[in-house]
């Protein structure tokens, strides 16, 4: 464990200890693990639908502090750390997390909001899940590809598209299928790769430097966690960039096409509800978000010189003037 995570470690240990007393009071106290990269301060959907279903933090559910926040170095060490303290189900944001979830157990019940399930084989069956781990598949490898080709309609004239990745969450076979459908549109797919927030600024100067005329960043974990900066240095680097949440086109972002998150936060609730319940994994089919937004800020595509098609927003359900 590298020292960053052996003094947060420590820190969310000493902040845990009320989590353990606490369990030993009368009544039923309900335990829930954490494993994610954004900060607590995103979670507070997933919190308020808990507690409209009977589970409230600070009542009957206590809420183990030390899993939010987490660097990609940290999911391991801190799953296993959550896992010690025994909590009756874990909720893991992101595929990474999920997988250093089920690597550090295969008993306590797992939900998750993953880019893809399926292709990142975190589980074999939608239907059936097997093993401990369930929850929502955001279906990012047709979103991927969706925002893609908004892009092509949003740039005029485009001909190169970079692709900011994060390894962990989009698979090589992802990414040729998204090659292809560009040359057959005529256009060049670079990759940019980052699974660290330094790494993604890079990544980012890459794609400029490379002469990409707009960018598609891709679903992942790591990369809505560090929204600000992509909307930040994709701005400067004056390049129309695409997100997988309408959030992100209202914090800033050009476009944003997906699940609203706080939607998703909902809908992953209700599953963690039934666990905590008792309900079994394997008898809770894998969810797909139940709607899907599109978002345009047209304040960003004037501060880039970018006029938007009229075709484009007649489809949106959000414009942000």
């Amino acid at each position: 464990m590298r020292r960053r995570a052996v003094l947060a470690a420590i820190a969310s240990a000493a902040a845990f200890q009320p989590f353990v007393g606490a369990a030993q009071q009368g009544g039923r106290i309900y335990r829930l693990g954490f494993v994610v990269q954004p900060p607590r301060a995103r979670y507070a959907e997933l919190l308020d639908e808990l507690g409209r279903r009977g589970f409230i933090e600070g009542g009957n559910l206590l809420a183990d502090p030390r899993g939010f926040g987490l660097a990609v170095e940290q999911l391991e060490p801190v799953a296993a750390e959550v896992v010690s303290m025994r909590p009756d189900a874990i909720f893991a944001g992101g595929d990474a997390a999920a997988r250093a979830a089920q690597g550090a157990t295969t008993a306590i019940p797992i939900i998750t909001i993953s880019d893809d399930v399926i292709s990142n084989r975190l589980i074999s069956s939608l239907a059936r899940p097997g093993g401990n781990l369930t929850g929502i598949s955001i279906l990012a490898t047709e979103l991927n590809g969706k925002r893609q080709e908004l892009l092509i309609d949003m740039v005029p004239g485009i001909r190169r598209i970079a692709a900011l990745v994060d390894p962990a969450t989009t698979t090589p076979e992802q990414l040729r299928g998204l090659s292809e459908a560009a040359r057959a549109r005529g256009l060049e797919l670079s990759v940019h790769r980052a699974n660290t927030r330094e790494q993604i600024t890079v990544a980012i100067e890459e794609a400029h430097t490379a002469g990409a005329q707009a960018l598609n960043v891709f679903a992942s974990a790591l990369l809505n966690a560090n929204r600000t900066v992509i909307i930040e240095r994709s701005a400067a680097a004056n390049l129309p960039a695409i997100y997988q949440f309408p959030e992100h086109c209202e914090e800033g972002g050009l476009a944003g096409y997906g699940a609203r998150l706080s939607l998703l936060y909902r809908q992953a609730a209700v599953m963690l509800a039934k666990a905590l319940a008792g309900a079994k994994p394997n008898d809770l089919p894998v969810e797909q978000p139940t709607k899907l937004e599109l978002c345009f800020n047209l304040r960003t595509s004037r501060a880039l010189g970018l006029a938007m098609p009229v075709s484009l927003l007649a489809r949106a359900d959000e414009v942000i003037e």
